[in-house]
C-alpha cells in the first residue's frame, strides 16, 4: 500500500507541474533506442500517452506503443508506432503519426567506459494533409511531417553518466500540406504548403540517481537541439520562401521519474521545459505543457 501511495504522489507532483515539453520531429525521444533491455530479460513492451498544450490552446492527446527485441549482448531492434489527435479553434484533428524501426548496437565495455551507436528509421502514415472539414491545417493539427528520416547517434556511458549524440535527416519529403495563414488576425501558424524541412542535430547529457530502496530513478538530462536550416514553403505563385528564424537552437531541461514496481515492471513520467527556443518553429512542434506516462514490462 505504501508503494501504491509513492505512485499516486509522483502522478500528482507531475499534474501540477507546469512545462514546455521536448516536442519535436523525434529525435528529442531517439535517446531512449541507446537503452536495452536487462540481462535476464531479452524483450522490452511500452505503452504511454502524452497530454500537451500548444500555441492557440490547441491539446494533444499523443499515444505510442513501443517494442524493443534482444536480438544478442550486442544487439537489439526497436520499433514504435504513434498517434495523435489535436483539439483546437479549428476543431480536432486525429491520426496515426509514424513508424520507427531503430536498431543500436553496444561495444564492450572498457574502463567503465561504454560506447554504443544506432541507426533507424522515421516513416511517416500520411502525407501532412489531414483537414477538418474540407479545409487545409496547419502542421499543428497535423499527426506527422510527412517525411522518411534516416537517424544515425551513438552514445558513451560513464558511471552514471550518459552522453548522447543524434542527427536526424529528412531523406524523402512527401509533405502534401497545404495551408496558407490567409485568415485576419492569424499570425501563430505559418504558411507551410509543400513544406520542406532542415536536418537537425542533438546532444544530451544524463545523470542516473537511483533511491535507496532501488524503487525510484531519476535521471534529469539536458538537451541541446540545433535545426540545421531554414525551413520553407511554396507561396501562391510556385516560389519556394524561406522561413526567417526557423533555424537554431532549442536548449531543454528533462526529468525522468521511474518507479519500478518489481524487475519487469515499471512507470515512467516524464517532465521538460525550454531555456532556449528559436524564432519560429513552423513545424508546429510547440508544447506549453506536455506530460507523459508510460508503462513499460520487460519478459
Amino acid at each position: 500500500m505504501k508503494n501504491i501511495f509513492s505512485v499516486i504522489a509522483l502522478v500528482l507532483t507531475s499534474f501540477f507541474s507546469f512545462a514546455q515539453g521536448c516536442s519535436d520531429a523525434g529525435i528529442c525521444s531517439i535517446g531512449r533506442a541507446f537503452a536495452t533491455t536487462q540481462d535476464d530479460f531479452k524483450n522490452s513492451f511500452e505503452a504511454a500517452t502524452i497530454f500537451g498544450v500548444g500555441e492557440a490552446n490547441i491539446t494533444y492527446i499523443s499515444p505510442f506503443l513501443a517494442y524493443t527485441r534482444k536480438l544478442n549482448e550486442r544487439i537489439s531492434l526497436s520499433t514504435k508506432v504513434t498517434f495523435s489527435s489535436a483539439t483546437g479553434d479549428f476543431g480536432t484533428s486525429s491520426g496515426l503519426g509514424d513508424a520507427f524501426l531503430i536498431g543500436n548496437y553496444t561495444f564492450k565495455e572498457k574502463n567503465k567506459k561504454q560506447w554504443s551507436a544506432l541507426v533507424g528509421w522515421k516513416i511517416p502514415f500520411n502525407n501532412s494533409d489531414l483537414r477538418i472539414n474540407g479545409n487545409p491545417l496547419p502542421l499543428d493539427y497535423q499527426s506527422s511531417l510527412g517525411t522518411i528520416d534516416l537517424f544515425l547517434g551513438t552514445n558513451l556511458n560513464y558511471k552514471k553518466w550518459d552522453f548522447n549524440a543524434v542527427l536526424q535527416i529528412p531523406i524523402v519529403n512527401s509533405n502534401q500540406n497545404t495551408y496558407f495563414n490567409e485568415l485576419p488576425g492569424v499570425t501563430v501558424f505559418s504558411s507551410t504548403n509543400l513544406f520542406e524541412r532542415k536536418s537537425d542535430a542533438l546532444f544530451r547529457t544524463t545523470y542516473t540517481v537511483k533511491a535507496m530502496n532501488q524503487k525510484f530513478t531519476f535521471k534529469p538530462n539536458v538537451l541541446f537541439i540545433y535545426h540545421l536550416g531554414e525551413d520553407s514553403f511554396e507561396n501562391k505563385l510556385g516560389i519556394r520562401e524561406t522561413i526567417n528564424g526557423s533555424d537554431g537552437l532549442t536548449l531543454n531541461g528533462n526529468l525522468i521519474s521511474t518507479y519500478n514496481f518489481n524487475k519487469q515492471n515499471s512507470i515512467e513520467l516524464s517532465i521538460a521545459a525550454p531555456f532556449v527556443i528559436r524564432d519560429e518553429r513552423p513545424d508546429g512542434l510547440t508544447r506549453g505543457f506536455v506530460l507523459g506516462l508510460q508503462y513499460k514490462m520487460l519478459f
